[in-house]
């Protein structure tokens, strides 16, 4: 059910596509209602704006990521009313969009990189809350898509803090 990703720009669409056709034949409601959404969710981000345009795999991927944002916020959200059932449909579309997620970085890998870029702002002469969106923006470009920007900007915080 899964291809490489690295082929052609729209691999991961065309991925959607395949997995859409194996949900399809496996009956597997979860991940057809699922792929169907994140399908949509694409189709609207490529329309969005003055121009349609065709999203590469790192565009496809942050609409992805947001997707998934979305389905951990609605989980705890249903958890703290007591509507489990509807916090466990979230975690299983949640597990269905996170096949599609480049893996995430240990915390151990983030944390280094974080260190290694306080050290370089240090050394440039910016501290504390000065260095931050220097920090941040560093740290993202070097992680990428396998970090959360809300686990970055929490993680640079409490290193400048020190």
């Amino acid at each position: 059910m899964t291809s490489d990703t690295t082929d052609t720009t729209g691999s991961v669409k065309a991925r959607l596509q395949s997995d859409l056709t194996a949900a399809m034949k496996a009956r597997d409601e979860v991940s057809l209602s699922t792929i169907r959404m994140l399908r949509s969710a694409i189709s609207n981000a490529e329309v969005a704006g003055d121009t349609a345009a065709e999203l590469s795999d790192d565009d496809v991927i942050a609409v992805l990521q947001s997707e998934a944002k979305k389905r951990a916020e609605s989980a705890s959200v249903y958890e703290e009313a007591g509507r489990a059932e509807l916090a466990a449909k979230e975690r299983a579309e949640l597990e269905v969009i996170e096949r599609y997620l480049p893996a995430a970085m240990s915390d151990d890998e983030l944390a280094a990189i974080v260190d290694e870029e306080v050290a370089r702002a240090a050394a440039a002469g910016a501290e504390g809350g000065r260095a931050m969106g220097m920090v941040i923006s560093a740290v993202r470009e070097r992680a990428g898509a396998g970090a959360d920007g809300s686990r970055v900007a929490a993680l640079v915080k409490s290193r400048l803090a020190t």
